[in-house]
């Protein structure tokens, strides 16, 4: 991964504390749901490509709300990679990280976050240069215990943490100088958004928006 595209993953990594992680099942409710995330204080969302919905709600967001990044989430292939370029997502996101993969985010230019859950992960990707990865699933895999003792083995490696993580225990993984923000879905109930609950999504956005990183020293 290059310079350029790790620093532009930065820039967009640190814009909140928290990322949106959304499974969304109508195309149409993109819009209306990033506009609430906005409105709440995250512009940063990642939508899941879970759904059949999902690369038409990444392409809506993109044409239409221009202020907030979009980027894809649960990318597994080079395939997907190009279909969420193609769609407007300006970062993607994997749970894991294959050689395959990292080569077509290479070729394709798109920002990629792997996904990593062991210290031999993560050092295949320092290899690589990258200097971010998702952590996940990280209740699962140890949680803040497992990433603070990657810290210092590994300072070159940053950790957006991924999988099990709450408005309740996202402070425990943000006072973590190895984690640049963390990645959530309880502001984006599936329900919530088949209901149209615009102004709970954006209070939970809100809410959500006021946790804060560990200072950078």
């Amino acid at each position: 991964m290059t310079a350029s595209a790790q620093a532009g993953l930065e820039s967009i990594l640190s814009r909140a504390a928290v990322i949106p992680v959304v499974v969304i099942d109508k195309a149409e409710d993109g819009v209306p749901l990033a506009r609430a995330l906005l409105a709440g204080g995250l512009p940063v969302i990642e939508i899941t490509l879970r759904t059949g919905a999902a690369l038409d709600a990444i392409r809506a967001i993109a044409n239409e709300v221009p202020e907030a990044v979009v980027g894809a989430g649960t990318v597994l292939d080079g395939a997907l990679l190009k279909a969420a370029r193609e769609s407007g997502a300006r970062f993607a996101v994997s749970p894991g990280a294959t050689p395959r993969l990292l080569d077509a985010a290479d070729s394709e230019g798109v920002p990629l976050l792997p996904g990593i859950g062991t210290a031999s992960e993560a050092m295949a990707l320092i290899e690589r240069g990258y200097r971010f990865a998702k952590f996940f699933p990280a209740e699962a895999s140890g949680g803040p215990a497992l990433l603070a003792s990657l810290a210092s083995p590994l300072p070159q490696l940053k950790f957006c943490p991924t999988g099990g993580i709450t408005h309740d225990n996202a402070p425990r993984y943000l006072k973590l100088p190895n984690v640049i923000c963390v990645g959530g879905s309880w502001m984006v109930n599936r329900a919530r958004i088949a209901e149209g609950d615009w102004p709970s999504i954006s209070a939970l956005a809100k809410a959500a928006a006021a946790l804060h990183t560990a200072p950078v020293i």
